[in-house]
């Protein structure tokens, strides 16, 4: 299973997103840090990513060979992550067939009616859930 975490500006999300993920299912996945740029890459691979890329050309590329997109709703706006985030990321995750699973963390102009905010640590713990129903018990998931 491969799965793309995409992350930028400082790549804090996508460090404890990774962190969780890694300490739930082991090695048994393969992560995938898609940073905006460089900052963002290496805290994600520190955090125990297998491999990483930054930029624009590497998230394009490397969303439609991903089973999985994770990130926050901010990955599929344009322009967003102050600009970090370009119209062309925005449309290859979209338009890729990967499964996304989406945070609802945005710093911007949009509200997003019938969201309850929930602190990161929460959030990502509904994610783990999500990710075991997408795994759907396979051999990924640890008993």
């Amino acid at each position: 299973m491969r799965i793309a975490v995409i992350d930028g500006q400082g790549g804090g999300m996508g460090k404890v997103i990774i962190e969780k993920m890694r300490k739930e299912f082991r090695e048994q996945i393969d992560i995938l840090a898609l940073g905006t740029n460089a900052l963002a890459t290496s805290a994600m691979l520190k955090a125990g990513a297998n491999e990483g890329a930054t930029g624009e050309n590497a998230i394009v590329y490397n969303s439609k060979d991903s089973e999985l997109i994770i990130g926050s709703l901010s990955i599929i706006m344009a322009n967003s992550m102050l600009g970090e985030l370009t119209p062309k990321i925005a449309e290859a995750i979209m338009n890729s067939k990967a499964r996304k699973l989406l945070i609802p963390i945005y710093r911007g102009n949009i509200d997003i009616i019938g969201l309850q905010t929930e602190p990161l640590p929460h959030l990502v713990d509904a994610l783990i859930v999500q990710i075991k129903k997408y795994l759907g018990g396979c051999e990924y998931v640890r008993s």
